[in-house]
């Protein structure tokens, strides 16, 4: 299968894990700020495999369409382990959107792979305590409890419970390109092209992965190391390299999402947008054999 001239790995398929995620809304004074918290919250959130979650920024939100009529983004967390979800979310929002300038803070879950496992986690109903007993329950203004916190800029504004609902981390992609420039402007247009698709993140700096990983190490103490077939140095010196002549860098998009709809959705208009892209080889996708993800999901199926 080819598209805009760029071969698509026969049979390739990606393969990715259920998780547990949040969804939150931040609003600000003005987009500047709302995006300083956005950036500042989902910091250090790549991979489950070192960092506490797997965070991104979802979607920009116009302020006719928040529940206090400002500028707004929507975050979303991922984790394995629903019982560690609550402590993510409070520790995220309570040191980083808290303590930014001028937010506001709001569950945002509207869709789930699986809504009869949605369950509630304590947002303001703990961050209140900050408050010192000067806090006060808002009445009457929004459509569910929330808490006024005096803070020294005014007060911080927080929806009084968060939901987490069941979805999908690890959708992915390969991009193989003839050189650095080609493959990372290719990735680039796949960030691009799926920016706006709600309930999906790319949780990787800028969207893109450049050190992909398989499962296990030489090294007992660690869990993920380099996917050296994958690692065009190493292509002459190894016996089990997956490159070709001429494939000379390699870039993996990864889609945590609510629901398959939504990673589908992302694949598609990714690689469609990165095989634009001149000296853009081939497309596939990165799996351990169809043995460790429930979910598995054929480039061509996807395509077609």
């Amino acid at each position: 299968m080819e598209i805009n001239g760029v071969e698509i790995e026969e049979d390739a398929f990606c393969e990715a894990f259920g998780a547990v995620f949040s969804r939150i809304l931040v609003t600000a004074k003005n987009e500047k700020w709302a995006k300083i918290a956005a950036q500042i919250t989902t910091g250090y959130g790549t991979s489950t495999i070192h960092c506490d979650a797997e965070a991104g920024i979802d979607i920009y939100v116009s302020a006719d369409k928040t529940p206090d009529n400002r500028p707004g983004v929507i975050l979303m967390f991922f984790k394995n382990k629903k019982e560690e979800m609550s402590n993510v979310v409070m520790n995220r929002i309570g040191q980083c959107v808290f303590t930014c300038p001028t937010t506001a803070c709001f569950d945002a879950l509207d869709n789930s792979l699986v809504p009869e496992k949605i369950f509630d986690i304590k947002l303001g109903a703990n961050l209140k305590f900050f408050g010192d007993g000067f806090q006060e329950k808002i009445e009457g203004k929004y459509p569910f409890e929330a808490w006024s916190i005096p803070v020294m800029e005014g007060e911080f504004i927080v929806q009084s419970i968060a939901k987490v609902g069941k979805g999908i981390a690890g959708g992915n992609f390969l991009i193989i390109g003839k050189d650095q420039d080609s493959a990372l402007e290719a990735a680039q247009k796949a960030i691009e092209a799926v920016k706006d698709i709600p309930n999906v993140i790319t949780p990787f700096p800028g969207g893109i992965v450049r050190s992909g990983s398989k499962v296990g190490s030489k090294y007992s103490f660690l869990n993920a190391s380099t996917n050296e077939p994958l690692c065009p140095t190493l292509r002459d010196k190894i016996d089990n390299s997956q490159l070709r002549e001429g494939d000379n860098c390699v870039y993996e998009i990864i889609f945590d999402g609510a629901t398959e709809e939504a990673i589908k959705t992302a694949m598609k208009l990714g690689i469609e947008a990165a095989t634009k892209v001149p000296g853009i080889n081939r497309i596939t996708a990165g799996n351990y054999g169809g043995n460790l993800g429930k979910f598995q999901y054929k480039l061509n199926e996807i395509l077609s």
